[in-house]
């Protein structure tokens, strides 16, 4: 068995002109959750894309399970489980034939694969509504449903893409406590996408932030945060200041950074935010610049996030003209 569960070195994909993963490495450890966290059209999908099987890369190479993607694509897909963005179980089907149909497909049988069922079943608190069509479940219901099928013949590496998205905040909840499990009960590394912040701290061992299909940061949840700055300080002018002044304010003792984004606020990552404020309020005024607005936070991954590339997660729509390129040319 490989070392890692999942090895990415040099990937990159382009659909034409379009470069969707650029350049990316990185290595999850077995028994890890692995975040990729990033906006719409950062390159998050087309990256399990290519670790499932589905696409092959333009140049780079990745293994999953220490088989080759490309050259061991069978071996790939024998060793993962995958729950992807769009749901994709049979909506004409009780939920018992879809698992059923799943598990004849990786080649279980009899006795092996009904006691699978029922403990899949059991295991997302789906049983008492084994018999129930699937157009009949709720949006939840059917994300369980898939977390199920993609677990019944007992992958080494589960991929989730976007697992909780459009899910309302209590059965999001519900799912990170299922896939917490499925690691602790099944030893299962999970490999998930996301750009709900929340979801990528509660649950992710390491995170890699991910934009316009580089990943610009890679750690653990805490490290990336401590990373810009104990206390997180906005400011917004009402006019544009010179680096020059904001270079006067740096102190290696007190503010540490900052950056400027594009909606005109200044991102200071300071030690102590009670502290620094006085002092970048005292040094605007003398040079007679008036502050529209300050705040201040401890750090989260959307800090990070708006750290390293000068704009918020939910600010990224992507180029609807890509995203359709795109899609054309996977189908």
């Amino acid at each position: 068995m490989s070392e890692y569960a999942i090895v990415v070195d040099n990937l990159v994909k382009k659909f034409g002109d379009l470069t969707a993963v650029d350049h990316i490495s990185f290595k999850v450890e077995y028994g890890e959750i692995f975040g990729f966290l990033g906006p719409n059209g950062a390159g998050k999908t087309t990256t399990i894309n290519v670790l499932v099987t589905l696409m092959k890369p333009t140049s780079g190479e990745a293994y999953v399970n220490g088989f080759n993607v490309v050259k061991e694509s069978i071996k790939v897909r024998e060793s993962i489980g995958i729950v992807f963005q769009d749901n994709t179980v049979d909506r004409n089907l009780t939920g018992w034939e879809n698992l059923y149909i799943h598990g004849l497909i990786y080649g279980m049988r009899g006795r092996e694969l009904e006691d699978r069922i029922e403990d899949a079943l059991k295991f997302v608190d789906l049983h008492r509504f084994k018999d129930v069509v699937v157009k009949n479940y709720s949006g939840g219901m059917i994300r369980r449903l898939e977390i199920a099928r993609a677990m019944i013949h007992r992958p080494k590496i589960l991929f989730l893409d976007e697992p909780t998205l459009g899910l309302d905040p209590q059965t999001r909840a519900k799912i990170w406590d299922y896939i917490m499990n499925l690691r602790n009960e099944y030893n299962v590394t999970i490999f998930l996408t996301t750009h709900y912040m929340d979801e990528a701290e509660q649950l992710c061992d390491r995170v890699a932030i991910i934009d316009h299909g580089r990943i610009i940061a890679l750690d653990t949840p805490d490290n990336l945060k401590s990373s810009i700055g104990k206390d997180i300080v906005y400011v917004k002018p009402m006019d544009n200041i010179d680096n020059t002044l904001l270079n006067e304010l740096i102190d290696n003792n007190l503010i540490y950074s900052y950056k400027v984004s594009r909606d005109g606020y200044i991102t200071f990552s300071v030690s102590n935010a009670s502290e620094a404020i006085p002092r970048i309020f005292n040094k605007l005024s003398e040079y007679g610049v008036p502050i529209k607005e300050v705040r201040y936070t401890k750090p989260t991954l959307g800090d990070v996030f708006l750290y390293y590339t000068g704009r918020e997660l939910r600010e990224e729509r992507g180029d609807w003209r890509d995203f359709i390129r795109m899609r054309r040319r996977v189908r």
